[in-house]
């Protein structure tokens, strides 16, 4: 008769939560099927190695498992960065920080939110394409050294001239961290998901790629249609009104 402690039921509660939290990054990257694949090979080997003992079989499979947690770590290494860089972050002690300087923490990030929404509304009526990405818990230097550093205030003007069709960073994305506009041009990481429209352009897969390796949150202003998306977390949010545009981004930054 199997007896569960304490011990056990906390020991099955964190692994149950640490899948969890694997199926829901892989979801969001896109990899959910390589997910699969992996628990498959993996539950695989417990049968045939602890469960039917088949030696033979459970030989091979032990020397693919040896050498297989060195090609996850390469396949996976984006997200084993977020992962990593998510638990590290000083995310969940962000509550405590804000009870003493809440106020003003939402002031500032209204203002940065407002003046991307104004910008995207005024560039959405001229069909002026536009990609902005917003900083979060995940370090974005690297994308930030791919086009120039300009380190500015976030304000509608600046926003709508760097994007202006004869610009000559029009073409690039925009970072913003923080309440600054650290670079303008940048390069991005562009998603191969078989299941984006093929109405949606090189930007909108450049969104998503980066919104699939970092935690960064998109916005796109269609250079053909007008229309305002928002990439985060692996998924998009299309055709967005500026009060949705608004409360995404104050969700997103904010809370």
């Amino acid at each position: 008769m199997i007896t569960l402690g304490i011990k056990d039921i906390i020991d099955i509660l964190i692994i149950a939560l640490l899948l969890f939290y694997v199926y829901r990054m892989m979801k969001s990257s896109g990899t959910l099927s390589l997910f699969y694949g992996v628990l498959v090979f993996f539950a695989l080997w417990v049968i045939a190695s602890e469960i039917f003992d088949m030696r033979l079989t459970g030989t091979i499979l032990d020397k693919f498992m040896s050498i297989g947690l060195i090609i996850l770590v390469i396949i996976f290494q984006d997200q084993i960065k977020r992962f990593l860089i998510d638990i590290g972050s000083q995310g969940h002690l962000r509550f405590f920080k804000r009870w003493f300087r809440h106020e003003k923490t939402n002031e500032n990030e209204h203002s940065r939110v407002m003046a991307v929404v104004y910008a995207c509304m005024s560039m959405s009526k001229s069909k002026t394409g536009a990609l902005i990405v917003f900083q979060r818990k995940m370090p974005l230097a690297d994308y930030e050294k791919t086009g120039d550093i300009i380190d500015a205030d976030v304000n509608v003007r600046l926003i709508e001239n760097i994007f202006f069709k004869n610009s000559p960073l029009h073409d690039g994305a925009m970072i913003i961290s923080g309440h600054r506009i650290k670079s303008v041009g940048c390069i991005l990481p562009v998603s191969h998901d078989m299941n984006i429209p093929k109405s949606l352009g090189l930007r909108h897969r450049a969104a998503l790629g980066m919104s699939q390796v970092t935690d960064a949150v998109c916005v796109i202003v269609s250079e053909e249609t007008g229309g305002i998306s928002v990439a985060k977390d692996g998924e998009f949010t299309l055709k967005v009104s500026a009060p949705d545009l608004e409360h995404i981004l104050s969700s997103a930054l904010v809370g």
